[in-house]
């Protein structure tokens, strides 16, 4: 076989050897963009929330920020837990999500691969017809390096941190996909025991509003009250019909969201403990805000940006790399014999080797073209980056604000309950005595009845909100240790 005759194999380890030692980064230097972001919370949301009324009672504040909480630490309810274990077992984006994480895996061990000559066994055999009739034959085995890029500039090496880069953000991406199917869950979850005391409430509602309808028209049949008086009570009644309709057909809704969160039907034993579950059961701990700045650590959404970003600035390194020349070797090491039964006994051993080295001298401005796209391909990264800070500051501002106010809330709006409650049981003394009309009698029923919905609705919000101020502060995100 033809060959470049070297003093023994050794050397070529050694070229091998120094060309990686040699290489050299394009990758301009990293700096983590300022945070544009205030450096505080907005005033509105840094006050102590207001202490919840006994209706919706709050655990103690926990000392750890929320991403240091496990999920399992934060929902004390049974029933949430088994909801959220199923959904983290099944949920299809979830399983998306964490696949994604194997895919970029695998394409961080292409790149690790392309810094390393790959071996290939090669065998080769020819016969040859000569002018005097005979056959020469020709053949020949041993093992080849094709093609190996000698990374000098470092145009692989950057590669492969792009690819590493990417496969940590679909990492982060994973840990912010599985955040958010926990909250997700567990605030479908509070929905769908809101719609349980709402329908309870209805069903209640309309029993008593029959009883008096049946009440009225007995008074109508006698003369003992108008005609309009008979309409009222029938409006009533009809109106809490709809309002039940209504509210059969949302818990029917939330129910079949749940079931697409979980990837599964609702559990039958979940199922069975539904009518005794109620929203002033639970327990959601109150949590620290902590600064702004602590967010850049502790959401993965925002650390997934910045590895992008990075990924971005090692694209730009791969971009300048091109400009240079890119040399490769090809080398062998093999024997040939003209005899196929005599190649690895008398046949000619040695080995070959034969870089390359490839200048761009005119490209039409293909590099140039290329290394302006990864520099607009950088920008278009921290302006994402930014915005995924900006986001967040928005998020747990929003969380925060609403923590305080709908604890206030909550409380006014229980005051309001207590004394609709008053109202109705005074009118209906006054009513039965004569004091008062049937028009106020149905109008203080009208009136609980309203002030019972709000107040459901409202601790159905406040604690919603607690949920999604967990998952606006990263909550679990280094405590989980089931992430992926």
């Amino acid at each position: 076989m033809n060959s470049t005759r070297l003093h023994s194999p050794s050397s070529l380890l050694a070229l091998l050897a120094a060309a990686c030692l040699s290489a050299c980064s394009m990758i301009p230097s990293y700096q983590r963009p300022a945070a544009p972001v205030a450096e505080q919370w907005p005033a509105a949301a840094t006050g102590a929330a207001s202490a919840p009324v006994s209706a919706s009672p709050s655990a103690s504040t926990p000392t750890a920020p929320a991403s240091d909480v496990a999920w399992q630490d934060f929902f004390a309810d049974p029933s949430l837990r088994q909801l959220i274990d199923t959904a983290l077992a099944n949920n299809r984006d979830l399983r998306v999500a964490v696949l994604n994480i194997e895919q970029a895996r695998a394409q961080l061990g292409i790149k690790r691969a392309d810094q390393w000559p790959t071996l290939n066994a090669v065998a080769t055999g020819s016969r040859t017809p000569t002018s005097s009739g005979g056959i020469n034959s020709l053949y020949s085995a041993g093992v080849a390096v094709t093609a190996y890029e000698l990374d000098f500039f470092g145009r692989v090496a950057s590669l492969k941190e792009q690819a590493l880069a990417q496969f940590l953000a679909s990492t982060e991406g994973s840990r912010t996909a599985r955040i958010s199917l926990i909250a997700s869950v567990a605030q479908s979850w509070l929905a769908l025991l809101a719609d349980e005391e709402l329908l309870s409430i209805s069903q209640q509602t309309l029993a008593t509003r029959e009883g008096s309808l049946k009440l009225v028209q007995l008074r109508f049949d006698y003369g003992a009250t108008s005609e309009l008086e008979l309409r009222q009570a029938q409006s009533l009644l009809e109106s809490a019909r709809v309002t039940l309709a209504q509210q059969q057909r949302q818990r029917a809704l939330d129910e079949n969201a749940l079931v697409l969160l979980l990837g599964q039907a609702l559990p039958a034993e979940v199922r069975a403990r539904l009518p005794s579950a109620r929203l002033t059961l639970l327990r959601l701990p109150e949590l620290p805000a902590g600064l702004p700045s602590d967010l850049l650590t502790r959401r993965p959404d925002i650390r997934q940006a910045e590895q992008q970003l990075l990924a971005a600035n090692a694209n730009i390194g791969a971009a300048r790399a091109a400009f240079f020349p890119r040399i490769s070797l090809t080398a062998g090491l093999g024997s040939a014999s003209s005899a196929l039964s005599g190649l690895f006994k008398d046949g000619a051993w040695g080995f070959t080797v034969a870089p390359q080295a490839l200048l761009p001298l005119f490209d039409a401005g293909r590099n140039r073209a290329a290394l302006a796209s990864a520099r607009v391909g950088f920008d278009i990264a921290v302006a994402q980056y930014e915005k995924s800070i900006q986001s967040a500051f928005r998020e747990v501002a929003d969380a925060l604000a609403g923590r305080d106010t709908l604890a206030q809330q909550l409380q006014a709006q229980q005051a309001q309950l207590d004394a609709e409650t008053d109202r109705l049981r005074l009118t209906d003394l006054r009513y039965q005595n004569g004091a008062a009309s049937q028009l106020d009698w149905l109008d203080a029923q009208r009136s609980q009845f309203a002030s019972q919905q709000a107040l459901v609705q409202v601790r159905l919000a406040y604690l919603q909100n607690q949920v999604a101020l967990y998952k606006t502060l990263g909550g679990g995100a280094g405590a989980d240790t089931g992430a992926p």
